[in-house]
């Protein structure tokens, strides 16, 4: 079977372009023929193309028949239906704020949690019936187990793309200093991303982290606490494995201020044997393989609906019409929000002592544009 995953930027490496990478080494070596398309290359790119992983930037460059489309990003998922007529779809949606494509074509939609279904459900007009809810998985032979851990943290790391000290950095950094625990940060956004963390994740007893790293790290048998820009939810123990994983140990968990107190609470319940417990329970319950088999299924029970209904034009034509019309909205409102942020910046401009400072700055990050 060829599938294209066509997915979001393949620039730095996140949990999305981990999910697609695990993904389509996991089609290749059961002898399919995964094709990733997205609008930016880069790192993550290379790193798929190191496995013989075709990536292109330009749909008019695959000229081989393609079976499904796998769609990670909305406008990516757009752009490979309306390219590759009559070939069918399986949608995965792999956050709360995730926008999907509306289209006939789209035979499934993929939730990575809870959280993904309801969104899909409640604010997209996404039917049940058409939801299927996988949860995120892990590669436990990647993400090997470390040596137990030791009775109490020396070395912590924030992993995730968004840690930085305008994020959530300055409080977790000053609550390790007061427990006299060593701090890294593996961030793109700190410069400081490396292309196979599981190569490194071992070498730390406690991460914070959400979501796709922090089942990594899990997997890794870090200690793990749940923590990110949009917020804290705390220590994974094993009691409350089971409720956290439903929710992808993302967004949904994540509902206190991260602040050097609440995550000096956290570290007071640091646990090495109840860590051990969860990686044994991550290791378990969260493989990837499993998932990725599970998914092929549902690629397979679309390919086979759609081969039993023909593909409608018109249904296709109006639904291409409606994203046209979204973006051209949300173009409109951008351009009125500038227009706005123009007219403000006016009035600071044209005031005696921070007016010069002001343009001088605007006209540097214009210059940069």
């Amino acid at each position: 079977m060829r599938v294209l995953i066509a997915g979001q930027s393949q620039t730095d490496i996140g949990g999305v372009q981990r999910y697609e990478r695990e993904l389509a080494s996991w089609l290749l070596e059961r002898g399919h023929l995964p094709i990733v398309y997205a609008t930016d290359r880069g790192e993550a790119a290379r790193e798929l193309q190191r496995r013989t992983i075709p990536v292109t930037d330009d749909l008019n460059s695959i000229t081989a028949p393609v079976d499904i489309i796998h769609g990670d990003g909305r406008l990516e998922t757009m752009a490979a239906l309306l390219h590759f007529p009559h070939v069918p779809a399986v949608f995965v949606a792999h956050g709360w704020r995730t926008v999907p494509p509306r289209f006939p074509r789209i035979g499934r939609y993929v939730a990575v949690d809870d959280t993904c279904a309801d969104n899909l459900m409640t604010q997209h007009g996404i039917a049940p019936e058409r939801i299927s809810v996988l949860l995120n998985a892990v590669d436990i032979d990647l993400f090997r187990q470390r040596e137990p851990l030791p009775p109490h943290p020396r070395r912590a790391v924030a992993f995730g793309n968004l840690a930085h000290e305008l994020t959530f950095l300055p409080a977790i950094r000053e609550a390790c200093r007061q427990s006299s625990i060593e701090l890294d940060v593996i961030s793109a956004m700190a410069n400081t991303s490396v292309a196979e963390p599981e190569e490194v994740l071992g070498r730390y007893d406690l991460a914070f982290a959400k979501a796709k790293c922090a089942m990594e790290a899990m997997s890794c048998g870090l200690a793990v606490i749940l923590c990110s820009h949009a917020g804290l939810s705390g220590m994974v123990r094993s009691e409350d494995f089971d409720r956290l994983r439903r929710l992808n140990f993302g967004m949904r968990a994540l509902q206190k201020p991260v602040t050097v107190e609440n995550v000096l609470a956290e570290l007071a319940r640091y646990d090495p044997l109840d860590a051990r417990a969860v990686s044994e329970r991550i290791r378990a319950t969260a493989s990837s393989d499993s998932m990725h088999a599970a998914l092929f299924a549902i690629y397979e029970e679309v390919i086979a609906e759609q081969a039993a209904a023909p593909a409608d034009p018109l249904a296709e034509g109006r639904a291409a019409a409606a994203l046209l019309h979204e973006i051209a909205a949300a173009q409109w409102r951008t351009e009125v929000h500038l227009g706005t942020l123009a007219k403000a910046s006016q009035r600071v401009i044209q005031m005696p002592l921070v007016g010069p400072v002001t343009a001088r700055a605007l006209r540097w990050l214009t210059r940069r544009k």
